[in-house]
């Protein structure tokens, strides 16, 4: 049946993030026409991200910086972090590819430097732009740890610079941006693979409920980042100018779509079916993180997988004399490695302790973190930081009274401090394997527990992030239904798929795997054409 299109491509993207550039550059560069729609303006989450990419096995970056690397060493200590979210095949090309791939970004106009940060830190200043960005150093008996956290050169949270250059490269390729256009539903074609897509777009609305459209959207993306309720108020009058004014719109795909719509961490219901443990966090997306391209692909036949991953943060540094403490739980008892990634420390958190935890400190700790603290924050760690060593942190002259006012088992937290003072004073392993040199025997009077736990409070959120979604094939992007088989004509990329870090989250991975997962589809989507997709499948 032939179908009647407003607009017409080889490739229909939807969503302008970095899954959806990298997508679009992709395309083009195998000789298709490429569309890229966005609800909004583009840039999502990627804009108001920090702007890390984890890239590693010798970048260009990691020479300058004097850094030795290898692609066996970084597949080595992924292979923990991944596990089973892709193949070991799969996670052997991403290694094998990714000083190539932090190369391509630079031929984009992606600026990166090799400035190495000396601090364990959650985010580097803008002195440093590259660093240990996951938990490499803790697994050193696995793998020889390299810095690989490339930040994008930018001042601030550098996100918004990796997407405005990303989409010049899109505009000097000849893409065409289709905003303020809301994907609605997949159009099937012949054989029921997919040839388009019915939008919403406000295109035809008029100039005032156009600006009304986008100013409130811009001027709220950051307010839902740091007050998510504050940031949802914000855009009721965007939602309802797009009831009010949004007309339908149905573009062609001759050669396939591409969903890189973002996760659903904006999505509360999806939140509470999926991931209920994870409660009480901070969205870190825009409101357009409703889990809308994955609808599209589940509504088309394709299976999800990770809904319940969910990366929580709860970062102990900076300052990074804080790494030197205990972390335990109201039992007294120790949770993890306290040098961990804060991804990792959030996890342990929220899966196995309750969601409560309290850092254990003398002295000498507080005294060094006080010192640290201006040199090593940012604005945005700045007032957790502060916060964490203030009002957060209850003190005692002994070990015991400063847990009886945190509320934790005296007896347990004494047993769990000798323990890793023993071991810091001989020399010996740490009990929970953290590095030798962030030990510390905890000696100095008067002792204080910082509360960590995860729960509301503005000047200590716990941003979260979806890491599930659409299965795909790993050769192509291709979304398949749950008895394997592809969907044809339809892909994902990004938070949309199941990706490298639907498993674990380390900070960089998740831009790492739009930039791979978005080539990918997009080279795939630009060669295959809709009937062999669907014969094929």
């Amino acid at each position: 049946m032939s179908q009647t299109w407003d607009l017409e491509a080889d490739v229909v993207v939807v969503g302008l993030g970095a899954a959806g550039a990298c997508a679009a550059l992709e395309a083009v560069a195998a000789g298709a026409d490429v569309i890229v729609l966005d609800r909004f303006c583009g840039g999502g989450a990627t804009a108001l991200s920090g702007g890390i990419v984890y890239a590693g096995g010798g970048t260009i970056q990691q020479l300058q910086a004097g850094v030795p690397d290898t692609p066996e060493a970084m597949f080595g200590y992924l292979s923990r972090e991944v596990g089973d979210a892709v193949t070991p095949a799969t996670l052997r090309d991403f290694c094998d590819g990714s000083a190539e791939m932090l190369a391509w970004l630079s031929s984009k106009g992606v600026p990166f430097e090799g400035s190495l940060c000396p601090d364990k830190t959650s985010y580097p200043t803008n002195r440093h732009y590259l660093y240990y960005s996951g938990s490499e150093l803790s697994f050193e008996r696995v793998a020889a740890p390299a810095p690989r956290g490339h930040r994008v050169v930018g001042r601030g949270t550098s996100g918004e610079v990796l997407f405005a250059t990303l989409a010049a490269a899109m505009t000097s390729a000849g893409v065409r941006v289709v905003v303020q256009t809301r994907a609605d539903s997949l159009v099937a074609g012949q054989g029921g693979a997919v040839a388009g897509v019915d939008c919403l777009s406000m295109r035809g609305a008029p100039g005032w409920a156009r600006l009304g459209h986008r100013v409130p959207h811009r001027l709220g993306k950051k307010p839902f980042l740091y007050a998510g309720s504050l940031g949802r108020r914000m855009h009721h009058p965007v939602a309802w100018l797009e009831r009010r004014h949004a007309r339908p719109l149905r573009i062609g795909a001759r050669s396939g779509v591409v969903l890189a719509a973002g996760g659903f961490v904006a999505n509360r219901a999806l939140m509470r079916e999926h991931a209920p443990a994870y409660r009480g966090g901070l969205a870190l997306g825009t409101v357009a993180d409703d889990g809308s391209g994955m609808r599209l692909g589940v509504a088309a036949g394709g299976a999800t997988r990770f809904l319940d991953r969910v990366s929580c943060w709860r970062f102990i540094t900076p300052p990074a004399a804080l790494l030197r403490g205990v972390l335990v739980d109201r039992a007294g008892l120790r949770i993890c490695d306290e040098s961990l990634y804060g991804a990792a420390i959030g996890e342990a958190m929220v899966r196995r302790h309750d969601r409560r935890a309290w850092l254990v400190v003398d002295q000498r700790i507080v005294s060094q973190a006080w010192r640290q603290l201006r040199g090593s924050t940012r604005w945005f760690q700045l007032v957790p930081a502060a916060y964490l060593l203030t009002r957060a942190r209850v003190s005692g002259p002994t070990l015991a009274g400063a847990a009886v006012r945190a509320g934790v088992d005296v007896g347990g937290v004494t047993a769990t401090v000798a323990g890793y003072n023993a071991a810091a004073a001989a020399g010996t392993p740490d009990p929970a394997g953290k590095p030798a040199d962030l030990t510390a025997v905890l000696d100095r009077p008067p002792f204080s527990l910082i509360d960590l736990s995860v729960r509301p409070r503005r000047a200590y959120p716990a941003p979260m992030l979806t890491l599930g979604g659409l299965v795909v094939a790993e050769d192509s992007g291709q979304v398949c239904r749950a008895d394997g088989t592809p969907v044809g004509g339809l892909y994902a990329a990004g938070r949309s798929a199941v990706g490298l870090c639907s498993n674990s989250y380390v900070s960089g991975l998740s831009l790492a795997d739009c930039v791979y997962s978005g080539r990918r589809a997009g080279r795939h989507a630009a060669v295959t054409r809709t009937e062999s997709s669907r014969l094929s499948s």
